[in-house]
């Protein structure tokens, strides 16, 4: 017992700061904006190109199983390194966008090797008690995606160096953490390279409505993220209270983030006991509803907005981990790492669409309707959810809760 809590507390940490790479250039976008003479459409591309890396380096990694074909800590070592070192390049050497663009791309390709092997190597420790353990992986996950926010918060406003050097640091600690994390007991032995797994994945009924679940959550999840701190200042701005200055923006988008991090760990452990499809049918259901609140309460004082945007922050992401969760108990055994490398890349090949969603809707409505079309991603999520209850694969789910 004690070295599967040391083996995940271990992974934990090591996500958390390797995927602090993953919004750096985003915390540190308005002074790069201003340095570099950014349109509004290329600072958004500081984060779009990121997730597109993601989505090439997740379907590269699916196609080639290299989840399951290489060991799973390896993989996630070199690759926050190879994260880390585009970031600080960005940091020491670019001075325009369509370089710091194309290193934002290939840290999004670094990231996909960080992420997916980091649920393995939990999926190997943990067959009971799994949806918690995966909880606390993703919990980290994403307090480490919030990291650059407060970095920005607490000195690095007007100095982005701080920022991206900052997280080019904390992740290659991270990655040499990963490294001394052990298989577990339960970890598939390196499966061969079947080019038929991925079709077979495809074709399987249970697993992809597993994954229509987390379509949709991901169609909201870092379109918010993304796109949070702008809607902050321009909703205090509209209070007219002082609140509205890019330090208190960053640290509210950092408590909006970060605080998903308690909803993951405590939605695994609900999932374990009541079943992952009734927890994340309800996390759902909060997340969509707070994408049609936030117009009603947007220009609210912050007594309002802070708790608001906090339970918003905490049902977004709770639901997260229980999609992979159910994946890795659904997927066949040999190729759960190329299973839920699928399934990330095309839920983020959706974010990608979703984030510059925000911005067009924001140029027709203004701020305060940007997210309402967000809500259709978790509506349809949690119909996908609903109906793989009904079918006998779910009393694979949670040891027979659903």
């Amino acid at each position: 017992m004690r070295s599967r809590r040391r083996a995940l507390a271990v992974i934990a940490v090591a996500e958390l700061l390797a995927m602090s790479l993953w919004f750096s250039a985003t915390a540190a976008a308005p002074e790069l904006a201003a340095a570099w003479g950014l349109t509004p459409s290329e600072t958004a591309w500081l984060t779009v190109a990121v997730q597109l890396g993601f989505v090439a380096g997740a379907f590269l990694s699916s196609a080639l199983t290299l989840s399951d074909t290489l060991r799973p800590r390896s993989l996630l070592a070199g690759s926050a390194f190879a994260g880390a070192a585009c970031t600080a390049t960005i940091a020491g050497v670019v001075d325009t966008a369509a370089p710091a663009i194309a290193l934002r791309f290939l840290t999004g390709v670094a990231l996909a090797g960080v992420y997916p092997p980091g649920m393995k190597i939990v999926a190997g420790w943990f067959r009971g008690g799994r949806g918690f353990a995966i909880g606390v992986l993703v919990g980290s996950l994403t307090v480490g995606s919030a990291l650059p926010h407060l970095l920005r918060a607490l000195g690095g406003v007007g100095r982005p160096r701080v920022v991206l050097y900052g997280a080019a640091g904390l992740a290659v600690l991270g990655g040499l953490l990963a490294l001394f994390v052990e298989p577990g007991p339960h970890q598939a032995p390196a499966a061969p390279f079947d080019p038929g797994a991925v079709g077979r994945i495809l074709r399987d009924r249970p697993t992809m409505l597993a994954n229509g679940g987390y379509f949709g959550h991901m169609w909201e999840l870092y379109a918010v993220w993304t796109w949070i701190p702008a809607y902050l200042v321009a909703s205090m701005a509209t209070n007219g209270g002082s609140g509205g200055s890019s330090g208190v923006a960053s640290l509210l988008a950092f408590g909006t983030i970060a605080i998903g991090g308690a909803g993951a760990v405590a939605a695994g452990a609900a999932a374990d006991r009541v079943g992952r499809t009734t927890v994340t049918s309800v996390s759902m259901a909060v997340s969509g509803l707070s994408c049609l609140a936030a117009g009603l309460l947007f220009g609210s004082s912050l007594v309002l907005l802070v708790p608001f945007v906090l339970v918003w922050g905490f049902a977004i992401v709770a639901d997260s981990a229980q999609f992979s969760a159910a994946v890795s108990e659904l997927a066949e055994e040999s190729y759960v790492g190329t299973a839920l490398t699928l399934q990330t890349a095309i839920g983020f090949l959706l974010t990608t669409i979703s984030i510059q969603l925000v911005p067009m809707v924001v140029e027709t409505v203004g701020w305060r309707w940007a997210f309402a079309p967000l809500a259709v991603g978790p509506l349809l999520g949690t119909l996908s959810m609903l109906r793989l209850r009904g079918l006998p694969e779910a009393a694979k789910l949670a040891g027979g809760r659903g």
